[in-house]
Protein backbone atom coordinates (compact mmCIF):
# COMPACT_ATOMS: atom_id res chain seq x y z
CA UNK A 1 0.00 0.00 0.00
CA UNK A 2 2.85 2.26 1.06
CA UNK A 3 4.43 1.84 -2.50
CA UNK A 4 1.23 2.42 -4.15
CA UNK A 5 1.23 5.90 -2.65
CA UNK A 6 4.46 7.20 -2.98
CA UNK A 7 4.72 6.22 -6.84
CA UNK A 8 1.31 8.19 -7.09
CA UNK A 9 3.08 11.13 -5.20
CA UNK A 10 5.63 11.34 -7.77
CA UNK A 11 3.60 10.97 -10.52
CA UNK A 12 1.44 13.80 -9.04
CA UNK A 13 5.07 15.91 -8.30
CA UNK A 14 6.14 15.18 -12.03
CA UNK A 15 2.77 16.44 -13.69
CA UNK A 16 3.21 19.96 -11.50
CA UNK A 17 6.55 20.63 -12.92
CA UNK A 18 5.87 19.88 -16.13
CA UNK A 19 2.95 22.22 -16.09
CA UNK A 20 5.23 24.56 -14.44
CA UNK A 21 7.87 24.24 -17.69
CA UNK A 22 5.17 24.67 -20.39
CA UNK A 23 3.88 28.00 -18.70
CA UNK A 24 7.81 28.94 -18.69
CA UNK A 25 8.33 29.17 -15.03
CA UNK A 26 11.73 27.18 -14.03
CA UNK A 27 13.35 26.90 -10.82
CA UNK A 28 16.53 29.34 -10.89
CA UNK A 29 19.65 27.85 -11.38
CA UNK A 30 22.61 27.64 -9.08
CA UNK A 31 24.91 30.57 -9.25
CA UNK A 32 27.93 31.36 -7.64
CA UNK A 33 28.00 33.79 -4.99
CA UNK A 34 28.99 37.21 -5.45
CA UNK A 35 32.65 38.06 -5.22
CA UNK A 36 32.23 40.65 -2.62
CA UNK A 37 34.48 39.19 0.65
CA UNK A 38 38.00 40.76 1.15
CA UNK A 39 39.62 37.37 0.19
CA UNK A 40 43.09 37.44 -1.48
CA UNK A 41 41.48 35.44 -4.67
CA UNK A 42 38.50 36.06 -5.98
CA UNK A 43 35.71 33.13 -6.20
CA UNK A 44 35.99 31.24 -9.08
CA UNK A 45 39.11 32.81 -10.43
CA UNK A 46 42.32 30.97 -11.03
CA UNK A 47 45.67 32.85 -9.45
CA UNK A 48 47.99 34.12 -12.66
CA UNK A 49 51.48 33.15 -13.16
CA UNK A 50 54.03 35.30 -14.58
CA UNK A 51 52.84 37.73 -16.89
CA UNK A 52 49.46 37.39 -15.42
CA UNK A 53 45.92 37.25 -17.19
CA UNK A 54 44.91 39.85 -20.08
CA UNK A 55 41.79 40.52 -21.49
CA UNK A 56 40.55 39.04 -24.63
CA UNK A 57 40.72 40.96 -27.80
CA UNK A 58 37.55 44.13 -28.04
CA UNK A 59 34.69 43.22 -29.47
CA UNK A 60 32.10 45.57 -31.25
CA UNK A 61 30.82 48.03 -29.47
CA UNK A 62 27.80 46.80 -26.67
CA UNK A 63 24.20 49.21 -27.10
CA UNK A 64 23.14 50.76 -23.45
CA UNK A 65 20.13 50.44 -21.87
CA UNK A 66 18.58 48.17 -24.05
CA UNK A 67 15.85 46.04 -21.76
CA UNK A 68 16.28 42.22 -21.58
CA UNK A 69 18.84 39.52 -21.38
CA UNK A 70 22.39 40.71 -20.64
CA UNK A 71 24.54 40.25 -23.49
CA UNK A 72 25.71 36.82 -24.06
CA UNK A 73 29.76 36.70 -24.86
CA UNK A 74 33.19 35.66 -23.39
CA UNK A 75 33.21 36.27 -19.82
CA UNK A 76 35.90 38.48 -19.06
CA UNK A 77 39.08 37.85 -17.68
CA UNK A 78 39.43 38.23 -13.28
CA UNK A 79 42.75 38.61 -11.88
CA UNK A 80 43.91 39.46 -9.00
CA UNK A 81 47.65 39.69 -8.66
CA UNK A 82 51.14 39.95 -11.38
CA UNK A 83 53.95 37.84 -11.26
CA UNK A 84 55.35 36.99 -7.98
CA UNK A 85 58.50 37.37 -9.45
CA UNK A 86 60.26 40.76 -9.26
CA UNK A 87 59.41 43.68 -6.80
CA UNK A 88 56.79 45.60 -8.20
CA UNK A 89 53.51 45.99 -6.57
CA UNK A 90 50.36 48.29 -7.99
CA UNK A 91 48.63 50.63 -5.42
CA UNK A 92 45.11 51.43 -6.66
CA UNK A 93 42.88 53.84 -5.54
CA UNK A 94 39.01 53.72 -6.51
CA UNK A 95 37.14 56.96 -6.40
CA UNK A 96 33.49 56.60 -6.02
CA UNK A 97 30.60 58.67 -6.08
CA UNK A 98 27.18 57.24 -5.58
CA UNK A 99 23.68 59.24 -6.14
CA UNK A 100 23.40 59.03 -2.67
CA UNK A 101 26.70 60.72 -2.19
CA UNK A 102 25.78 63.46 -4.49
CA UNK A 103 22.18 63.82 -3.01
CA UNK A 104 25.06 64.67 0.29
CA UNK A 105 26.84 67.63 -1.67
CA UNK A 106 24.02 69.33 -2.91
CA UNK A 107 22.53 69.60 0.63
CA UNK A 108 26.21 70.73 1.37
CA UNK A 109 26.08 67.96 4.48
CA UNK A 110 29.38 67.00 2.28
CA UNK A 111 31.61 69.55 1.00
CA UNK A 112 33.94 67.41 -1.28
CA UNK A 113 34.44 63.57 -2.05
CA UNK A 114 37.91 64.47 -3.79
CA UNK A 115 40.75 63.43 -1.53
CA UNK A 116 43.86 65.77 -3.15
CA UNK A 117 45.82 65.00 -0.38
CA UNK A 118 46.34 61.58 -1.59
CA UNK A 119 47.31 63.13 -4.85
CA UNK A 120 49.82 64.97 -2.77
CA UNK A 121 51.58 61.74 -1.42
CA UNK A 122 51.96 60.28 -4.42
CA UNK A 123 53.18 63.11 -6.36
CA UNK A 124 55.80 63.81 -3.31
CA UNK A 125 56.56 59.93 -3.11
CA UNK A 126 56.82 59.82 -6.55
CA UNK A 127 54.53 56.69 -6.65
CA UNK A 128 52.90 55.52 -9.64
CA UNK A 129 48.89 53.94 -8.89
CA UNK A 130 46.10 53.60 -11.06
CA UNK A 131 42.86 55.13 -10.34
CA UNK A 132 39.75 53.33 -11.26
CA UNK A 133 37.25 55.92 -11.61
CA UNK A 134 33.36 55.99 -11.61
CA UNK A 135 31.42 57.88 -14.26
CA UNK A 136 29.72 60.21 -11.58
CA UNK A 137 32.80 60.89 -9.82
CA UNK A 138 34.90 62.28 -13.33
CA UNK A 139 32.21 64.41 -13.90
CA UNK A 140 31.81 66.09 -10.33
CA UNK A 141 35.54 66.53 -10.19
CA UNK A 142 36.69 66.67 -13.57
CA UNK A 143 39.98 68.75 -12.14
CA UNK A 144 40.80 66.46 -9.85
CA UNK A 145 40.95 63.79 -13.09
CA UNK A 146 42.87 66.02 -15.27
CA UNK A 147 45.44 66.32 -12.72
CA UNK A 148 45.55 62.35 -12.66
CA UNK A 149 45.34 62.41 -16.32
CA UNK A 150 48.81 64.26 -16.31
CA UNK A 151 50.86 62.55 -14.37
CA UNK A 152 52.64 60.13 -17.13
CA UNK A 153 53.02 57.84 -13.86
CA UNK A 154 49.45 57.47 -12.98
CA UNK A 155 46.83 55.00 -15.01
CA UNK A 156 43.44 55.86 -15.78
CA UNK A 157 40.99 52.56 -15.30
CA UNK A 158 37.03 51.71 -15.00
CA UNK A 159 34.44 51.46 -11.97
CA UNK A 160 31.36 51.82 -13.74
CA UNK A 161 29.42 55.04 -13.87
CA UNK A 162 26.85 55.45 -10.63
CA UNK A 163 29.03 52.67 -8.05
CA UNK A 164 25.63 50.51 -8.51
CA UNK A 165 25.91 47.08 -7.39
CA UNK A 166 26.29 44.30 -10.38
CA UNK A 167 24.74 41.57 -8.29
CA UNK A 168 22.43 41.21 -6.02
CA UNK A 169 22.66 42.51 -2.70
CA UNK A 170 26.45 43.75 -3.43
CA UNK A 171 25.98 45.75 0.48
CA UNK A 172 23.80 48.71 0.13
CA UNK A 173 24.58 49.56 -3.59
CA UNK A 174 21.78 48.54 -5.14
CA UNK A 175 21.94 46.87 -8.36
CA UNK A 176 22.29 47.72 -12.15
CA UNK A 177 20.40 45.57 -14.31
CA UNK A 178 21.81 42.80 -16.61
CA UNK A 179 20.91 44.35 -19.87
CA UNK A 180 22.71 47.95 -18.69
CA UNK A 181 25.29 46.13 -17.27
CA UNK A 182 27.82 46.41 -20.96
CA UNK A 183 26.42 50.15 -21.49
CA UNK A 184 26.96 51.53 -18.06
CA UNK A 185 30.68 49.87 -18.07
CA UNK A 186 31.14 51.66 -22.15
CA UNK A 187 29.45 55.38 -21.20
CA UNK A 188 32.16 55.30 -18.60
CA UNK A 189 34.74 54.15 -21.30
CA UNK A 190 34.33 57.13 -22.98
CA UNK A 191 34.20 59.81 -20.56
CA UNK A 192 37.48 58.34 -19.35
CA UNK A 193 39.14 58.83 -22.78
CA UNK A 194 37.95 62.41 -22.91
CA UNK A 195 40.72 63.11 -20.42
CA UNK A 196 43.59 61.56 -22.08
CA UNK A 197 46.30 60.40 -20.32
CA UNK A 198 47.59 56.84 -19.64
CA UNK A 199 44.61 54.75 -20.29
CA UNK A 200 43.54 51.11 -19.52
CA UNK A 201 41.35 48.61 -20.32
CA UNK A 202 40.87 47.59 -16.33
CA UNK A 203 37.86 47.12 -14.82
CA UNK A 204 36.57 46.61 -11.00
CA UNK A 205 33.26 46.27 -9.95
CA UNK A 206 31.93 47.85 -7.44
CA UNK A 207 32.26 46.54 -3.84
CA UNK A 208 34.41 43.56 -5.61
CA UNK A 209 30.71 42.24 -6.32
CA UNK A 210 30.42 39.72 -9.68
CA UNK A 211 28.99 36.47 -10.61
CA UNK A 212 29.09 34.55 -13.41
CA UNK A 213 26.04 36.99 -15.34
CA UNK A 214 28.10 40.45 -14.84
CA UNK A 215 31.54 38.42 -16.04
CA UNK A 216 29.60 37.80 -19.15
CA UNK A 217 27.69 40.91 -19.52
CA UNK A 218 31.40 42.38 -19.92
CA UNK A 219 32.71 39.48 -21.95
CA UNK A 220 31.64 41.79 -25.44
CA UNK A 221 33.96 44.90 -24.20
CA UNK A 222 37.34 43.21 -24.07
CA UNK A 223 38.03 44.15 -20.13
CA UNK A 224 40.18 42.63 -17.83
CA UNK A 225 38.64 42.65 -14.23
CA UNK A 226 40.92 43.57 -11.27
CA UNK A 227 40.39 42.62 -8.17
CA UNK A 228 43.18 42.77 -6.06
CA UNK A 229 45.26 40.77 -3.70
CA UNK A 230 45.51 42.97 -0.36
CA UNK A 231 42.81 44.91 0.66
CA UNK A 232 43.41 47.68 2.71
CA UNK A 233 40.39 48.37 4.63
CA UNK A 234 40.39 52.16 4.44
CA UNK A 235 36.53 52.97 3.67
CA UNK A 236 35.54 54.64 7.32
CA UNK A 237 38.58 54.01 8.39
CA UNK A 238 39.58 56.46 11.58
CA UNK A 239 42.82 55.18 12.53
CA UNK A 240 45.91 55.26 10.12
CA UNK A 241 47.93 52.58 11.68
CA UNK A 242 45.37 49.74 10.71
CA UNK A 243 45.19 50.49 7.36
CA UNK A 244 49.64 50.64 7.14
CA UNK A 245 49.27 47.34 8.69
CA UNK A 246 46.82 45.97 6.78
CA UNK A 247 48.75 46.61 3.35
CA UNK A 248 52.09 45.81 4.66
CA UNK A 249 51.75 42.26 6.21
CA UNK A 250 49.93 41.11 2.74
CA UNK A 251 51.67 43.09 0.35
CA UNK A 252 54.49 40.88 -2.10
CA UNK A 253 55.78 40.79 -5.08
CA UNK A 254 53.32 41.48 -7.43
CA UNK A 255 50.53 42.50 -5.38
CA UNK A 256 47.66 44.50 -6.38
CA UNK A 257 46.51 47.01 -3.28
CA UNK A 258 42.65 48.00 -2.73
CA UNK A 259 42.86 51.64 -1.74
CA UNK A 260 40.83 54.86 -2.19
CA UNK A 261 41.10 58.46 -2.99
CA UNK A 262 37.67 59.20 -1.85
CA UNK A 263 37.31 61.99 1.76
CA UNK A 264 34.99 61.55 4.04
CA UNK A 265 33.76 57.82 2.87
CA UNK A 266 38.05 57.44 3.41
CA UNK A 267 39.16 60.14 5.43
CA UNK A 268 42.79 58.89 6.51
CA UNK A 269 44.08 56.78 3.69
CA UNK A 270 46.60 60.06 3.23
CA UNK A 271 47.40 59.81 6.49
CA UNK A 272 48.29 56.60 6.12
CA UNK A 273 50.22 56.80 2.71
CA UNK A 274 53.75 58.03 3.06
CA UNK A 275 54.44 55.35 5.60
CA UNK A 276 52.75 52.25 3.44
CA UNK A 277 55.25 53.72 0.28
CA UNK A 278 58.19 53.58 2.71
CA UNK A 279 57.35 50.46 4.16
CA UNK A 280 56.72 48.50 0.87
CA UNK A 281 60.16 50.28 -0.27
CA UNK A 282 61.83 49.18 3.06
CA UNK A 283 60.80 45.69 1.76
CA UNK A 284 62.45 45.42 -1.37
CA UNK A 285 58.89 46.18 -3.24
CA UNK A 286 58.21 49.38 -5.45
CA UNK A 287 54.64 50.87 -6.45
CA UNK A 288 54.72 50.76 -10.10
CA UNK A 289 51.65 51.19 -12.66
CA UNK A 290 48.56 48.06 -12.73
CA UNK A 291 49.67 47.30 -15.90
CA UNK A 292 53.11 46.90 -15.74
CA UNK A 293 52.69 45.10 -12.23
CA UNK A 294 50.12 42.80 -14.41
CA UNK A 295 52.91 42.56 -17.27
CA UNK A 296 50.51 44.24 -19.80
Amino acid sequence: MRLRQFATLVITVSTALAGLSACGLKTPPASRPANNAPSPVAAGSAEPGPGAETASPAASPVPSGTPGAAPKGRPAPVVNNGSRSGNKVALTFDADLTEAMQANLRSGKVKSYANTRVLDVLEAQKAPATFFMTGKFMEQYPDFTRRIAKNTGWELANHSYSHKGFTPKCYDLGQIPPAQMAGDVSRTAKILEGFGGRQSKYFRFPGLCHDPAALSALGTLGMTVVDGDVVGGDPFAKNADAIVNAVLSQAKPGSVVILHCTDVTAPVTDLALPRIIAGLRAKGLEPAPLSEVLGA
